[in-house]
């Protein structure tokens, strides 16, 4: 029986090498073996033939996206084998079983658009996101940004900066000196997955640049007694951001008729558009006003002794504008065409007055309301309103320069003064009036008040800087009624002017 088992083990040994030999003896095959995701699924006999299979069969494809062509998927490799076997897959089986792994891609071209580091509400810097933008024609990108640009920025003016074509400032005006795309944005051509939203035309692309989203923007139907101004903040927009969502519209002042309906996009760019203009003004400088004291007379006579007469001043400045928004002020020059004439009253002092506080004279910056101008300078750079989604709820007055004075805008109570991670170096005061006022991003070591300190109109309380979160040099100035953040309300200050 062992030598019945030994023989029937002999035989099977003895087949064995001889099919292997034979193996050997026959000649080897030339194969492609398939790798997707570093992952075998078998081999075939010609990789021509599996690329002109996936290209007949995607013929949907080419007419979707108008292309000739349609390739393997990108993380598919195809590599050269030599095998004695005929283990050897099927076109179609190899096919069908990418198709429901991967997808296939078509000619066309890579946006990288860099991101740009920001700083959060809590001063942190957030960290920039890298996005990938995919067109069949690099063109329509181009034309898409040129879309993007054109939209905060005045078509003519930027014609006229592109051609070289700006009249020169003789005396007085604006040019624009520099504009650009703030992200570093690069283009290859490559194979794109046409699972990918790929840009087909720049009208889409462009929305999505200025929107972030190719959906529908919203809309509103326009009311009896409507105002652009109305319409945009009551939707919790910018008025630039109103006028941008609808081009037919040039500016606030355009008329709108019942019935009419408007896009209220809230933008959300893609890029920063960035605008570097320079400006020269001609701007009033108010006269200061001294009070001489008449022993012989009563305290409530008072006689003008000299009418002030108001000084002009040529300014000039540079702007940065980032997506219509300007965020620094840059003080070049300050030319006095006229000195003002001081104003001289003589009062009487015969009884003891009350309710003087502090010295210095205030602003220089003539106004008409009950407050009087927080700042030497007049430029708003960022007025009150609604923008990015974002309630900003004071007035930003930018271009008086580093350490410029600021001045109490009303008497008062100082009730803060300190620092905060958002308003940097700030002072808060409550007025005899009932309203609260805040002066934010003034300059380290330039809060000249106190928690108690009781001030007057006009007196120097800090000076203008940068701390907080701020881009320039300015100062936010905000009007309140109730306590500023402890459930008061912000007011547009420009109503008290």
């Amino acid at each position: 029986m062992a030598r019945k088992n030994k023989v029937i083990l002999l035989l099977i040994i003895c087949i064995m090498f001889t099919v292997g030999f034979s193996k050997l003896l026959s000649t080897p095959k030339t194969v492609y073996r398939v790798y997707l995701k570093g992952e075998s699924l078998g081999l075939i006999t010609s990789k021509q033939k599996l690329e002109k299979y996936i290209d007949k069969k995607q013929a949907e494809v080419k007419e979707k996206y108008n292309v000739n062509k349609v390739y393997a998927p990108t993380d598919l490799d195809i590599v050269k084998e030599v095998t004695y076997y005929d283990d050897v897959s099927t076109i179609k089986e190899i096919y069908e079983k990418i198709k429901d792994i991967s997808p296939f891609t078509i000619d066309g071209y890579q946006v990288k658009i860099k991101g740009i580091d920001t700083t959060d509400s809590n001063g942190k810097t957030v960290k920039g996101k890298n996005q990938y933008i995919y067109v069949i024609d690099k063109k329509i990108f181009t034309e898409a940004i040129d879309n993007t640009v054109k939209a905060f920025i005045d078509e003519k003016d930027y014609e006229a900066f592109a051609n070289n074509t700006q009249k020169e400032i003789k005396d007085t005006g604006t040019i624009i000196e520099n504009i650009y795309i703030e992200n570093k944005i690069t283009i290859k051509k490559d194979h794109i997955p046409i699972n990918k939203t790929i840009y087909m035309d720049k009208s889409t692309l462009s929305q999505y640049l200025l929107f972030g989203t190719t959906k529908p923007q919203q809309t509103y139907t326009v009311k009896d007694g409507d105002t652009i101004d109305d319409i945009a903040f009551n939707n919790k927009i910018s008025t630039e951001e109103f006028l941008i969502a609808n081009p037919d519209l040039i500016s606030t002042s355009s008329l709108l008729y019942t019935g009419q309906v408007v896009t209220i996009g809230l933008l959300k760019p893609q890029v920063n558009v960035v605008e570097w203009d320079h400006i020269v003004k001609d701007e009033e400088q108010n006269y200061t006003t001294r009070t001489e004291e008449d022993p012989n007379e009563y305290t409530t006579y008072s006689e003008v002794k000299q009418a002030g007469v108001k000084g002009l001043n040529r300014v000039t400045q540079k702007l940065q504008i980032i997506n219509g928004q300007t965020t620094s002020v840059v003080p070049v020059d300050t030319e006095q065409l006229k000195a003002p004439v001081e104003e001289v009253i003589v009062k009487g002092t015969k009884q003891i007055s009350s309710g003087y506080y502090g010295g210095g004279y205030g602003s220089v910056i003539p106004t008409k309301g009950i407050f009087g101008w927080p700042a030497t300078c007049s430029t708003i750079s960022s007025g009150f309103g609604w923008r990015w989604g974002t309630l900003h709820d004071g007035t930003d007055i930018a271009g008086c320069g580093y350490g410029s004075n600021i001045f109490a805008a009303e008497s008062g109570v100082v009730v803060q003064s300190g620092y905060k991670y958002d308003n940097g170096q700030f002072i808060t005061i409550q007025h005899d009036n009932g309203y609260f006022t805040m002066y934010a991003h003034l300059c380290n070591g330039c809060r000249y008040v106190n928690v108690g300190d009781r001030v007057r109109k006009g007196q120097v309380i800090g000076g203008m800087g940068q701390t907080g979160f701020a881009t320039g040099v300015h100062l936010h100035f905000g009007v309140w009624t109730g306590y500023p953040y402890r459930g008061g309300t912000a007011l547009n200050a420009m109503a008290f002017y």
